[in-house]
């Protein structure tokens, strides 16, 4: 695919990503994932608590709950319980990987990741540079 045209897709999977982060209950900040492999949406995911769980994210001091999964880890362990493999696929995600959901995307073998927002921390991104990820930043406010 050219790159032109990779740079379109990227950015409209990343505002798909978006909009499916508003049905996460958290109130802090909303996070959405897609897994994409050759050209279909095989996973999604959005932050939140596990199944079975009440809807709240935060405790009473507003404050995330230690429970509480990330959109790629939501997105990563749907596919296992499905048919599919993310081997060779793409994450896009609103915001850029914790080191947790990192370790997740390097042994789930997807090869590419891209995120539309920059986190302060930056070891999830480091991480998975090392491990020879595509990594791509996109602000879609940009773009």
């Amino acid at each position: 695919m050219d790159t032109d045209k990779q740079k379109r897709f990227d950015l409209r999977y990343l505002q798909m990503a978006r909009i499916w982060a508003q049905n996460s209950y958290c109130q802090r900040r909303q996070v959405g994932a897609l897994v994409v492999k050759e050209g279909m949406i095989i996973s999604d995911g959005y932050n939140g608590t596990p199944s079975g769980f009440e809807n709240v994210c935060e405790d009473e001091n507003n404050v995330t709950k230690p429970y509480v999964l990330h959109a790629e880890a939501n997105a990563i362990t749907k596919l296992a319980r499905s048919s599919n493999n993310s081997d060779g696929s793409t994450i896009y995600i609103t915001a850029s990987p914790c080191i947790e959901c990192a370790k997740l995307i390097i042994q789930a073998g997807i090869k590419r990741v891209v995120y539309g927002e920059q986190y302060r921390l930056t070891d999830g991104v480091d991480l998975l540079k090392r491990a020879g990820i595509e990594t791509i930043y996109i602000n879609p406010d940009e773009a």
